[in-house]
């Protein structure tokens, strides 16, 4: 990939940038930009849902083009292919001969060091053990083939079944070094290291999208909306509005899964139709999954059926952001907002590392330990504990306090991102020194 000496091989695995959710793009983009400003001489292999090896340069902040390698695995019952993780799984049990006979044992073994971030929130059972075991084997496979192995800051846990427990806390245990992305999960992480938690290697920090840099999506915009942002005025205010398609396209399962008290969809009408006949403000409505438009995950789908169901008398002041953004643009986006209100995390986070006044419509306690690292605990709205009615109460009430959240957001931000900046800093080192052993130890076999 480059002819410079002394390059650093980094694999990543559970940041695919190809899933059309954004914020698990935002990992993507952020780790790589981020770690490449603090390591010039790092190669980022990214391991996605494609088929075969690919190089692709991408553009993340303004002015800032980087080449990255990408290396397709799946699941499924394709066991002759070679980017099959169970045919991964069995070759890298077999040594050097694994190595011969599949490619991506090889390029692994290949690697300095392999980082792994697990979507952020997929090292858990909650989403079923087939998930999990998705999401454990890399780390398992890193382990088995003796590739230095560093947990990028993620949620650890919940873990209802004991046999995952035990699988999640071999990977952790076997890790060169494993950071939490919120105090919560950082004593889940203590926990499951016992006696073997160690303070130098096993650290609390902040979700890596609160780095993530912008790029203007303006050339993507309509009209209405770039003068919008363009010409933007206190007394009519932008009001970003993240809906998940997940909840939105799929009312049962917020009562069944996720054990809603309150009605989604009532909460978004009628946070709207307040909004629109009572204040000046405009609405913004920003997908942050793009998934194709009948996917009953695709917020793009959701946001059009709001945007519909608000009506013609409106539509002047009714926005939906394009579904061709990527992960740096849409944070453009949401950063021009004079207050926002999401529903997936990184929504909020794109906000949140702005200074947008934020709100959530959270059913996750991620989201409320996010909320909490910047002082914004309040903002947090729980449809599993409040009804209908005090969520779209306690919205209203976060909009009209909006410059005193910002404020409030402002006094907490520099801390924040002095914690991106050392935990940047300290797994650059850690990469760098385990980059060195490991090519010190294979010269001298």
């Amino acid at each position: 990939m480059s002819k410079l000496k002394n390059v650093i091989k980094i694999g990543l695995f559970g940041a695919a940038p190809d899933t059309s959710n954004m914020g698990v793009s935002a990992l993507f983009a952020s780790t790589v930009e981020g770690l490449t400003e603090k390591l010039p001489n790092a190669r980022f292999i990214v391991f996605d849902n494609k088929m075969g090896k690919r190089v692709k340069t991408y553009h993340f902040s303004e002015g800032n083009h980087i080449e990255v390698e990408h290396i397709g695995i799946r699941s499924g019952h394709r066991y002759y292919l070679q980017e099959n993780i169970m045919t991964i799984t069995l070759a890298s049990h077999l040594g050097a001969a694994g190595s011969a006979l599949n490619y991506v044992v090889r390029d692994i073994d290949q690697c300095d060091v392999i980082l792994d971030i697990s979507g952020g929130d997929s090292f858990s059972d909650i989403y079923g053990v087939k998930r999990f075991m998705t999401v454990v084997r890399p780390k398992l496979i890193s382990l088995i083939r003796q590739v230095p192995l560093i947990l990028l800051p993620q949620t650890y846990g919940p873990y209802a079944r004991p046999k995952v427990k035990k699988v999640a806390a071999e990977a952790v245990k076997g890790a060169d070094m494993a950071w939490a992305r919120d105090p919560n999960s950082f004593e889940i992480l203590k926990t499951m290291l016992g006696d073997e938690y160690d303070e130098s290697i096993h650290k609390a920090g902040v979700d890596f999208a609160f780095g993530l840099g912008v790029r203007s999506a303006e050339e993507l915009l309509s009209e209405n909306l770039n003068t919008l942002i363009s010409t933007r005025q206190e007394e009519k205010p932008l009001v970003g509005l993240n809906i998940s398609g997940l909840i939105y396209n799929d009312p049962d399962a917020a009562y069944s899964q996720y054990g809603f008290k309150a009605d989604y969809r009532e909460i978004i009408h009628g946070f709207c139709d307040w909004l629109l006949k009572t204040t000046n403000a405009s609405l913004v409505i920003i997908p942050h999954v793009m998934a194709w438009t009948k996917h009953v995950e695709s917020d793009y789908l959701a946001s059009q059926k709001v945007a519909e169901k608000l009506g013609r008398e409106f539509e002047d002041r009714v926005h939906i952001s394009p579904d061709t953004l990527d992960q740096n643009q849409v944070k453009w986006v949401i950063s021009k907002m004079d207050w926002s209100c999401g529903t997936r995390m990184h929504s909020t986070i794109a906000a949140l590392s702005q200074g947008v006044a934020t709100s959530s419509i959270a059913y996750s306690d991620k989201t409320a330990g996010v909320f909490a690292t910047c002082g914004q605990g309040g903002e947090v709205f729980d449809p599993r504990k409040f009804d209908t009615v005090e969520i779209i109460e306690q919205m209203k009430d976060s909009f009209l306090r909006r410059k005193e959240i910002e404020q409030s957001l402002g006094n907490a931000l520099p801390q924040i991102k002095e914690k991106v900046e050392n935990q940047l800093s300290l797994i650059a080192n850690r990469i760098e020194y385990l980059s060195s052993t490991r090519n010190s130890e294979n010269k001298g076999k």
